[in-house]
């Protein structure tokens, strides 16, 4: 699936800002010491939602459950003035309850819909699997920071080593609960 220019941009962005907390100058792990500064920032933060929303996004990362990756796949396609109502995601996408209360803050702005679903799309973005390798994903997400894994919510639970038939069934409800939201959303339907 192609990925709109305006995420391909700010792909790199998002994770160089996750790399730059991650580690001290000494090379400990502090993400997630910087992260709660980050999250106690919010107020201040929410100045840059527009003119570099991957500075603030960090701020959820690891807030976001996606029960629809078909849904986010979808986003991931748009450029930044196509975006949905972050209410109409409420079914694709959950927010941690930490989350929640700083996604009331930033609603409030003129800006906050349209930053809410930029912060869900790049979080979503960063979790991927890769389409083209599998196996090496999952390995790379428990690899250097550790980070990556801890807060993987995309597979809900599936093992992929796990009966076919099982994951099958399942993928197809997803993809079924998936179509149905685009649908609804004005989308066509892709059979």
């Amino acid at each position: 699936m192609r990925m709109s220019a305006f995420f391909r941009a700010l792909r790199s962005s998002y994770q160089a800002e996750i790399d730059d907390l991650a580690s001290d100058s000494e090379g400990k792990d502090v993400l997630r010491q910087r992260l709660l500064e980050k999250r106690g920032q919010i107020s201040f933060l929410s100045q840059m939602m527009e003119s570099a929303p991957e500075m603030v996004a960090v701020a959820f990362h690891g807030g976001f459950h996606f029960e629809l990756p078909a849904v986010m796949e979808q986003l991931l396609t748009l450029e930044s003035d196509e975006f949905p109502d972050w209410d109409s995601l409420a079914d694709a996408v959950q927010l941690t309850p930490w989350a929640k209360d700083m996604a009331a803050v930033l609603l409030k702005q003129p800006q906050g819909d349209w930053f809410m679903t930029v912060a869900a799309t790049l979080e979503y973005l960063y979790h991927r699997p890769s389409p083209h390798n599998h196996e090496g994903a999952h390995e790379e997400e428990h690899g250097e920071h550790g980070a990556r894994g801890s807060s993987r919510h995309l597979d809900h639970g599936h093992d992929f080593d796990a009966d076919d038939d099982h994951a099958h069934k399942n993928d197809q409800e997803h993809d079924e609960a998936s179509a149905d939201w685009l649908e609804g959303q004005g989308f066509d339907r892709k059979e």
